[in-house]
């Protein structure tokens, strides 16, 4: 399989550092081999098929009597009984296909799949064993660039209608819709490759006391895309990053490339406390805040800087005291943002985000989805990943908007979640449905409910193989309200070097002692359903 460059960073790994909850990231950027895969579907069930009771006509009989008391009877018991029913039935299914004919497509059973007595397997018996309970997710989402404000911005003035529905079909929760309810933003804290124009928060050379920042630097169309996002997804986690220090705080005298100053840690703790209450007066709360994005790559052609684990640990501490210091300590710090490679190195006991990978123009839509779901969606939550995140939200047809001079991506470049036109279409790309499928998976049931956990897998059969799965629970704010229980699989059965044969895959569903099956198409199939947790 040819091998394709992919700017693939994953990240964040907490670590306790003097009783004190400290975040640690990774991120990478590497060439990586495509697998194969892709799919999605959904439907509304009944709230825990409770069959009604028998209709009583008002006749004054003793027999009639007895049998509307036995009814309410048997009701209640049915319903004491259902922590221990085994009658779950698959009513959601949505589903992305290799061949594209569904797209996060909301499929709705004629009848319920049900999940019944045990029986011989499938060609593959997918076992979801919900004893083996693992991270909780946060979310899945990508970045907001200047460039991706600006395009989303340009759209909502030149067509509000196409905007809207844009913004509601990547950003809304609900579980009934068609949104993907991507809910987890991470925002550059002044310039990246994906801006106007170079640019800090504070470009005042000695300003160590940032007597002189200034949020209103930031682009007014950023703030107002996230604003929009807030209104529509209240679960929405928004992350600052730098992509450099300040220039005058570094060795290069320039934000593109160099070092950082250590002598200039406590002012740099200082301009990333502003740019937590800078955001915030701008009412825009924020979830977590990151030391520098790639601390091991300087690049001379748009904002970098390499920053030493030592030097990255000292901002940590420093802004850790600022924050807690300042009614902030709810902000979670995150470093060392780079790559995922040599993980082995990392404590045991950390929380680890997948923060960014981006696609490139010219590949192809199928063998993407498959690579993403092998590597990210499935791949990085079952390494435990908390989040899942893309590159750029939304750029032009062209990639753009970026820095003069810039070559991010290689020649083909950076290829994000929603090609934006000119003439005011848009075109949701491979990284979108890939995602999407995950996504709908955790999504919370209730109003501040909690997102999905992922829970235990174990593949058999003769063509297990084919199947790459996650699962997960996502349970109610009322411990009286069933769990939803889902499956987010890929069948990326479709012949590969042996010459192009999409074969659908007949598969059992093993889940506390019952069975259900379902024939998995080639592509990308989210499956739900309920139960007592």
């Amino acid at each position: 399989m040819k091998a394709r460059l992919r700017q693939c960073r994953p990240s964040r790994n907490e670590i306790l550092s003097n009783g004190r909850r400290i975040l640690f990231s990774c991120s990478s950027t590497k060439a990586q081999s495509k697998g194969n895969t892709e799919m999605g579907g959904e439907v509304n069930p009944p709230e825990h098929n409770v069959p009604p009771l028998a209709q009583v006509g008002p006749k004054r009989t003793s027999g009639v009597a007895l049998i509307t008391m036995a009814a309410a009877i048997l009701q209640i018991l049915y319903l004491l009984c259902l922590p221990f029913c085994k009658c779950q039935q698959i009513w959601d299914v949505w589903q992305t296909t290799w061949d594209r004919s569904q797209l996060l497509t909301s499929l709705r059973p004629s009848s319920p799949i049900n999940f019944v007595q045990p029986g011989p397997i499938g060609e593959a018996d997918i076992a979801v064993d919900d004893r083996a309970q693992y991270q909780v997710m946060l979310g899945f989402g990508a970045t907001l660039t200047d460039a991706s404000a600006l395009v989303l911005n340009n759209l909502k003035k030149r067509n509000p209608s196409n905007y809207w529905a844009l913004m509601n079909t990547a950003f809304n929760p609900s579980t009934s819709g068609s949104g993907a309810g991507l809910n987890y933003i991470r925002v550059p804290i002044g310039a990246s490759d994906f801006s106007a124009n170079v640019y800090s928060l504070n470009d005042y050379k000695g300003d160590e006391s940032m007597s002189r920042f200034d949020i209103t630097q930031v682009p007014s169309h950023v703030f107002a895309v996230l604003r929009d996002v807030m209104a529509i997804n209240e679960y929405l986690k928004l992350h600052l990053v730098p992509w450099s220090p300040p220039g005058w705080m570094k060795d290069s005298q320039t934000m593109n490339g160099g070092n950082m100053l250590e002598r200039y840690i406590p002012a740099y703790a200082r301009y990333l406390l502003r740019a937590v209450q800078g955001f915030q007066s701008q009412g825009v709360p924020i979830y977590a805040i990151s030391i520098q994005n790639e601390p091991q790559n300087s690049n001379p052609t748009y904002p970098t800087c390499l920053m030493t684990p030592d030097v990255e640990a000292g901002i940590v501490v420093a802004l850790r005291n600022a924050l807690d210091s300042t009614g902030l300590g709810r902000i979670k710090i995150v470093g060392y943002e780079h790559n995922w490679d040599n993980a082995a190195w990392y404590p045991g006991e950390i929380d680890i985000y997948f923060t960014e990978c981006s696609g490139t123009y010219g590949s192809d839509w199928w063998d993407d989805i498959k690579w993403y779901m092998d590597n990210l969606w499935v791949g990085s939550v079952e390494r435990f990943a908390r989040t899942g995140l893309m590159w750029n939200i939304a750029l032009d047809g062209a990639g753009n908007p970026k820095l003069p001079g810039t070559n991010s991506c290689g020649g083909p470049g950076c290829r994000p979640l929603v090609t934006v036109n000119n003439d005011g279409s848009y075109v949701f790309n491979q990284e979108f449905y890939a995602m999407a499928q995950a996504s709908k998976a955790i999504l919370p049931q209730d109003d501040g409910g909690p997102f999905g956990q992922r829970i235990g897998t174990a593949m058999k059969g003769g063509k297990g193989w084919a199947l790459r799965v996650s699962a997960f629970v996502t349970r109610r704010s009322s411990q009286a309200e069933w769990a939803r229980y889902s499956l987010v699989v890929l069948n990326w059965n479709d012949g590969g070097s042996n010459g192009w044969n999409p074969v659908p895959l007949k598969t059992t569903i093993s889940f506390r002692g019952m069975q259900a099956t379902y024939t998995f198409p080639v592509g990308v199939t989210t499956l739900l359903w309920y139960a007592p947790a």
